[in-house]
């Protein structure tokens, strides 16, 4: 009889903190800026794959991927190589001013994933999801002529003073800083599991359309409206999957007032959710996409995509001076490669963005087993390796406290997660995540909750 190997566990040699990581978190406390956070107590070392090690020695499974960056895992020997290698050539030249081979395949690489027959699209590079974002502001208002911009509640769009007025999620990242930018206004997401408007989870989509609708009535004229920038699926607010009918009604509403319409893919995109932008799952085209995060698996790079119908600003009128940088686009070629399937990782079937739609899939289900048991458990919601796991008290409203309990004792455990929204946990793993290792993330998990009944 053949006895197979027992699946590789998280490996704590210290308590957490250890000695060396708590003396680093002391340093870091005095001398980096008040505004970092530092939910966990953990000072990584290196990685392998989906697994990551602190200075102490202690070995944690990661089910967030740096909040969905590490695409590829840890020092994947694919991606390695290749910042390797364009090192050795050059690490920076200015991509607004001089064209370079590994940045204009690299566009015609990502447009080929949008583009449509008859309609070509064109790529601006910057440094970030926030800095894209900008760009897309930038370039809506510069193509209409208009100014308005429309977000929506619980949207994260970064931090730069435009993202950061975009931003619906949380009040603290503008709470002392305006005033913000001008001519912006927030509109509800359509959450099935918390319908707003007094909507149901069959009609939220209609509801949020007709409110946008009824805006454009009494209160914003739809003419000075340039844009409307939503998630296709939201991150930050909750990993939320909107109904079927809302992103093809609101590119009907916005092609009726000559809107354009940005969808921002920064954390949902580059295959996470089993396609490589998650509002592929929808029938629906935007005129603007951002990306970054998991697009070079780690390396800071981000995208704008526009249509090229839209992408009309003269030269000169926006630029960045690292966007584009040779070395990022390089890992991004890397990342595309084992998303593409013109590398296979093992154990990972074709491509990554199959890997991640099955091993999601597995894990959803068991997720969605353990409701029964755990009541607290009030929704589960995503798709691909993009799911938030919703904690809420008996009369169904969210629990935050239980939640945040939850995430330190699965940390605790040696399983690396984040929360988002009021009261979820997301699982936004590397995409290289095999079944196996799903199974030992999801048996700590049901471990914890059992702790919490």
């Amino acid at each position: 009889m053949t006895t197979l190997p027992k699946p590789r566990q998280p490996e704590l040699k210290t308590s957490l903190p250890g000695p060396k990581t708590a003396s680093i978190m002391e340093r870091d406390s005095q001398h980096l800026s008040t505004s970092y956070m530092r939910p966990y107590p953990f000072v990584p070392d290196h990685g392998e794959g989906v697994w990551l090690t602190d200075v102490d020695g202690n070995t944690m499974l990661d089910f967030f991927a740096g909040i969905a960056v590490s695409t590829t895992g840890h020092a994947h020997p694919h991606v390695v190589q290749a910042v390797q290698e364009q090192i050795t050539k050059f690490t920076h030249v200015c991509l607004t001013d001089y064209p370079q081979e590994i940045t204009t395949s690299l566009a015609e690489r990502l447009v080929k994933h949008v583009e449509k027959p008859g309609e070509k699209w064109r790529v601006f590079f910057s440094n970030s999801g926030a800095e894209a974002v900008e760009a897309a502001v930038k370039l809506a208002r510069n193509h209409t002529g208009r100014q308005h911009i429309i977000s929506t509640m619980g949207s994260f769009h970064g931090r730069t003073y435009g993202a950061i007025t975009l931003t619906g999620s949380k009040t603290k990242y503008k709470r002392g800083f305006g005033p913000l930018l001008p001519a912006v206004s927030h509109v509800p997401y359509p959450n099935p599991f918390r319908p707003p408007l007094g909507s149901t989870p069959e009609t939220c989509g209609q509801a949020v359309l007709d409110h946008i609708e009824g805006l454009f009535v009494g209160i914003l004229p739809a003419d000075e409206v340039a844009a409307i920038i939503v998630e296709p699926m939201q991150g930050e607010g909750g990993y939320i999957v909107p109904p079927a009918d809302f992103l093809p009604g609101l590119r009907a509403l916005c092609d009726k007032y000559g809107i354009m319409l940005i969808f921002d893919e920064v954390q949902a995109g580059m295959g996470r959710t089993g396609k490589m932008f998650s509002f592929q799952h929808f029938d629906v085209q935007p005129d603007i996409i951002t990306s970054a995060k998991g697009i070079a698996s780690g390396m800071p790079l981000g995208a704008l995509l526009a249509k090229e119908s839209v992408m009309t600003w003269p030269v000169g009128s926006h630029g960045s001076t690292y966007g584009g940088n040779p070395v990022a686009a390089a890992a991004a070629h890397s990342t595309l490669d084992l998303l593409e399937g013109k590398v296979q990782h093992p154990g990972c079937g074709a491509n990554l963005m199959d890997n991640a739609a099955q091993v999601g899939e597995f894990i959803m289900a068991e997720l969605k087993g353990m409701q029964a048991e755990f009541p607290f458990l009030g929704d589960v919601r995503g798709a691909g390796l993009f799911i938030g796991l919703e904690f809420v008290k008996p009369d169904g409203s969210p629990d935050g406290a239980l939640r945040d309990r939850a995430s330190m004792a699965m940390f605790e455990r040696g399983l690396l997660n984040l929360d988002c929204g009021e009261a979820v946990i997301r699982i936004s793993p590397p995409l290289i995540l095999t079944r196996e290792e799903a199974a030992t993330g999801l048996e700590i998990m049901r471990e914890t909750l059992r702790t919490l009944q």
